[in-house]
């Protein structure tokens, strides 16, 4: 299988741009950098009430980086979009808050040396390096403008679980956006590279909403996958790994459900991810559940048709060389979409994944959050209140529950 699905298509940037007569290093004796993933968000087709049409109008997104440098990469993506993408006057900036930018940080982004670009349907392109100090663990504000002619905004991520904004006019470059309206998703927008030295890779976290972060504080990073980032930067021998949360809410491994399945997305939001070198997978509830709320399902699915997309996925990943580690499903006894048989497919998805060998490692996350006196429920303590979701207190556990040594070996 290719690297990059057909509808992906890259337009790389791999040079970097010379630091000048500053440097304390010559260019023959300075390491050796490479682009690193350091955000990403997973696109998704926005349809029906999720459709936004936009016109003479700045988007401000704001993102929270793992991995920092002195040089980064912006990816726009038009992925479900059924138009060409014109975006222009691109900016970024360190956040101050809110729709604010921190002053004196604002850098001007260009493509090919152009202050705008058009993107194809089914495209996604990266920027030019840009020299821009981004301190790992910061808020970015990427700012960019729509220009006049009607924009369908069909791809989109739908759970930012991030206030992001949307001001009248090309206001790209103000230091705050005046009466800016508030929006819940980041729109054509899905990463941010940084030219990191030989030894900085990517961990990707390929998920549904407990990877993207649902019930957790909106604008405060709670999410596992950023919880895991910063304790891997207070480790030494691992200061250098940037997280991806490719996690979106009501994803499943076999079907389409609220996005592409796992298994139609791996390549686009995972093998082409830059610099990545590890894979956590913890998907499969929502393909549990889903089938058996219904009264009469057509997606029937079975623990054996689970587990054999997650070996898919696995083994594609390992022929990248990529190592991969399985997640539990965590308990889900009082969900709305509950029910015994679904129970008994998650506990036998769960055994395959502690026994099959289909992994370099397990990750028991259904162990950490689990309630000790009822293991098919979530510890009350974790709980967001939808027996479903964790809440702070539970993406904290799961993410203080990872052996930190699985991705130094």
């Amino acid at each position: 299988m290719s690297r990059f699905p057909s509808r992906f298509v890259a337009f790389v940037v791999s040079t970097f741009v010379a630091c000048g007569s500053t440097c304390a290093q010559s260019a023959s004796s300075a390491p050796p950098m490479h682009w690193v993933g350091s955000w990403a968000a997973a696109p998704m087709l926005a349809d029906g009430n999720n459709l936004r049409l936009f016109s003479s109008v700045t988007l401000r997104e704001i993102v929270h980086i793992s991995l920092g440098g002195t040089q980064i990469r912006l990816r726009f993506t038009n992925e479900f979009g059924s138009d060409p993408l014109l975006v222009n006057d691109v900016h970024v900036a360190r956040s101050a808050g809110g729709g604010a930018i921190e002053a004196g940080s604002d850098r001007a982004v260009t493509f090919g040396g152009a202050s705008s670009v058009q993107i194809p349907p089914g495209a996604a392109i990266f920027s030019d390096p840009v020299n821009f100090d981004a301190a790992s663990f910061s808020d970015l504000a990427v700012s960019f403008y729509l220009p006049p002619q009607i924009m369908r905004a069909e791809t989109f991520h739908a759970l930012a679980n991030q206030e992001n904004f949307i001001a009248t006019g090309d206001v790209s470059s103000a230091a705050n956006l005046a009466q800016p309206t508030k929006l819940a998703s980041w729109y054509f927008f899905d990463g941010i590279d940084v030219a990191a030295s030989s030894g900085a890779r990517a961990i990707v976290a390929l998920g549904d909403s407990i990877t993207d972060g649902y019930g957790s504080t909106p604008s405060a990073n709670r999410r596992w996958p950023n919880l895991l980032a910063a304790r891997l930067g207070k480790d030494s021998r691992l200061t250098q790994t940037a997280v991806l949360n490719e996690g979106i809410s009501g994803n499943r491994v076999l079907n389409e459900g609220w996005g592409p399945s796992a298994l139609s997305r791996l390549d686009r939001d995972v093998l082409a991810q830059s610099g990545v070198r590890s894979l956590v997978v913890l998907e499969s509830i929502n393909d549990i559940g889903h089938m058996l709320r219904l009264e009469s399902s057509s997606e029937p699915v079975t623990a054996p048709e689970l587990e054999w997309g997650l070996q898919q996925i696995a083994g594609l990943a390992h022929e990248h060389g990529l190592k991969v580690f399985g997640a539990t499903l965590t308990p889900y006894r009082g969900a709305g979409y509950f029910s015994e048989k679904g129970e008994a497919i998650r506990e036998a998805v769960n055994d395959w994944i502690r026994t099959s060998g289909a992994f370099d490692g397990v990750i028991d996350f259904d162990k950490i959050v689990r309630d000790p006196g009822d293991p098919t429920r979530f510890n009350p303590a974790y709980d967001s209140g939808d027996h479903l979701h964790p809440g702070d207190a539970g993406y904290k556990a799961m993410a203080d529950g990872i052996d930190l040594a699985l991705f130094a070996r």
